[in-house]
């Protein structure tokens, strides 16, 4: 994805079942579960580089020892330094003699992360500041375990607002207005109810107070708890917590818009956003990994008891397609041949642009994301032309033509011809960069092969979405440009993004997308102004419905107008207004039917179709309008109207 795009976090969760001298007489490691755990973070690392956290629970602790540890870091290379340094603190430890790295007991009582309920973080922020106080986990504290809490996830929630305002006629004093917030705050309110329901009734019972905190641990029902807090709920999760005396639950949105990963062996439980990595960290096969159900609360009691609920009915699955696309590593099997398909579903359209002249024709990919893609696109145009030569021998063999001069023609002088065009030169990370510099950051951090594209070449590229194309216009076509091609070809393997996102990628103004702005162009250009402002009205006024009962007005600005049409006009904006070179730009997106054929199973296509699975996606994307239409900047679903 060649412009920046903040997205999805991460979430690894790591149960042990097994004592901390199980894993020191196996392994020689007490410390094998935090080890797990930076494991299961780097193999997700992609997923989040805004910061980290982590979060500790211990079981058993005696009373007066903590029991309950958290760290955060939004420094640069956060992962990596916040595990070095904790390792560090507890082989300084060992120098000292306040721990033994081989005595499991005496680390457990030591050393923060020597516990049994590990649980980690990466951000990617899609509001706030970025520092370690907006990191995950948060932490809510009290004197009782049972009402402590730990709460991280992969989530936005699109009534955010709407769940504060509860928490103030609640009585509450929410004091960010964020979703995160909201969340900790509504399970902590569910699990102080339970918890004095409990207390009291065991006090009235006359049960000796030393004994009540292990009842109360007991008869916590954390799936009624936390599936009570989530009916308000209306976004995209995948969430994970911990209360202080031990029980760990994992919930996902009922539409399983995010993702969320479990594996159980005898020796640990472990949740994670992606598959792959439970699988390398762990040592797993594909069939022993599962996903967690969408609408359901998976809890782990303190003794290990393991508990699921369904909190919501069930509903259509539909997964983020971007999952599939861009966010989740490669290497997941089913991910990997998907991604082939989506660049080899191109072939058509891309024969077509280049009027089917393979000899004149140079295929490369950028970023280094669209790899995969690109090997899918190559496997296609070769397909192509197999069969397109397969089916000129046979034509020229009837007609008693064939020589070995034509032969040499259909094979060998018109194959598609893959070349490593852009690359990067220098490991900079452009994507946490300031917007306003970005531009001049992509043009050093990529560059070019030269000498492989001629004069009369057509050159094109493969990226993996187009956004906005603020990169493509400012940076990407004057890099590619260097080349000095007739003609530049970009193709995604992401169809017209055209809506807002409000579930966990940071797309919600909708005067950013390029898609957008082109039909807002073509209208104009039309003498369809009047339209921009029926649709204006018609979203005021879906706004003041209730959410159930709203529809997407948005979709009139595109109804006017072909994908194609669209796409011409998309290519004409892109075009870098300086530079030496001046051949020909096209702009091509995957079909959206070509999208599902692609993908096995259902995927999500709001952002490409409109069509939201949450009816806070539909008060989403007519906000979004109404706030394009009045400038006012922001995430609409965050901006009070």
């Amino acid at each position: 994805m060649s412009d920046h795009l903040n997205h999805e976090c991460g979430i690894a969760v790591v149960r042990l079942r097994k004592p901390l001298e199980y894993f020191q007489d196996r392994y020689g490691d007490s410390l094998w579960g935090f080890r797990k755990l930076f494991l299961l973070m780097e193999k997700q690392h992609n997923r989040g580089h805004d910061g980290v956290g982590i979060g500790c629970a211990k079981l058993n602790m005696p009373k007066g020892q903590p029991y309950i540890f958290r760290r955060r870091d939004a420094a640069k290379d956060s992962l990596a330094s916040l595990f070095r340094s904790e390792l560090k603190r507890v082989n300084k430890m060992a120098r000292k003699g306040i721990v033994k790295l081989d005595d499991p007991v005496l680390l457990k009582r030591k050393f923060d992360y020597a516990g049994e309920i590990l649980m980690g973080h990466l951000r990617y922020g899609t509001s706030g500041e970025f520092n370690s106080g907006s990191c995950h986990p948060y932490l809510r504290r009290s004197n009782w375990p049972t009402r402590t809490l730990m709460v991280m996830g992969n989530f936005n929630m699109t009534n955010s607002c709407q769940l504060n305002q509860q928490l103030i006629e609640r009585g509450q004093h929410p004091v960010f207005g964020t979703d995160t917030q909201t969340v900790q705050e509504e399970i902590g309110f569910h699990l102080d109810e339970a918890h004095t329901d409990i207390y009291r009734r065991m006090r009235d019972e006359g049960v000796p107070g030393q004994d009540i905190p292990d009842r109360i641990s007991e008869e916590l029902d954390v799936v009624k708890v936390v599936g009570e807090s989530a009916e308000a709920w209306d976004g995209g999760y995948a969430i994970c917590g911990v209360i202080g005396n031990g029980d760990v639950f994992v919930l996902r949105d009922p539409h399983g818009i995010r993702p969320c990963h479990r594996l159980i062996t005898d020796e640990v439980i472990a949740y994670a956003s992606e598959r792959v990595p439970l699988m390398t960290v762990f040592e797993a096969s594909q069939d022993e990994v599962e996903e967690l159900e969408p609408g359901v609360v998976a809890s782990i009691k303190s003794d290990g008891t393991m508990h699921e609920g369904r909190f919501a009915p069930k509903v259509d699955y539909r997964p983020c397609s971007f999952e599939r696309i861009y966010f989740s590593r490669g290497n997941d099997p089913g991910i990997y041949q998907e991604r082939k398909a989506m660049g080899s579903a191109l072939t058509q359209q891309i024969v077509e642009s280049i009027d089917g002249n393979f000899d004149k024709a140079v295929f490369a990919f950028v970023p280094n994301t669209a790899e995969t893609a690109y090997y899918g696109l190559m496997e296609g145009l070769r397909q192509y032309r197999r069969e397109e030569v397969r089916s000129n021998i046979l034509e020229a063999s009837k007609k008693g033509e064939l020589s070995e001069e034509l032969l040499d023609k259909l094979i060998m002088r018109n194959w598609p011809r893959g070349e490593k065009v852009a690359h990067k030169d220098v490991k900079m990370r452009t994507f946490i960069s300031q917007e306003k510099g970005r531009a001049q950051l992509v043009s050093h951090v990529y560059d070019i092969t030269y000498g492989i594209v001629g004069e009369d070449d057509v050159l094109v590229a493969l990226d993996d979405s187009i956004v906005r194309g603020t990169t493509l216009k400012t940076s990407i076509l004057k890099i590619l440009g260097r080349t000095n091609p007739r003609k530049i070809v970009v193709c995604s393997t992401a169809p017209q993004i055209r809506y807002p996102d409000c579930y966990g990628i940071d797309m919600s103004e909708l005067g950013k997308f390029i898609a957008f702005q082109a039909a807002i162009k073509l209208l104009e250009r039309d003498g369809q102004q009047f339209l921009i402002e029926e649709v204006y009205n018609e979203c005021v006024e879906e706004l003041r419905k209730p959410w159930g009962e709203m529809r997407n007005c948005v979709k009139r600005i595109y109804d006017q107008f072909t994908p194609e049409d669209v796409s011409a006009e998309i290519s004409r904006m892109v075009y870098p207004e300086s530079g030496d070179w001046h051949g020909e730009v096209e702009v091509i997106f995957l079909t959206i039917e070509n999208l599902h054929e692609s993908i096995e199973g259902v995927c999500g296509d709001w952002y490409f179709t409109g069509d939201y699975p949450t009816p806070g996606g539909y008060a989403t994307v007519n906000a979004a309008y109404v706030n394009w239409h009045k400038g006012v900047t922001g995430r609409s679903y965050d901006l009070p109207l």
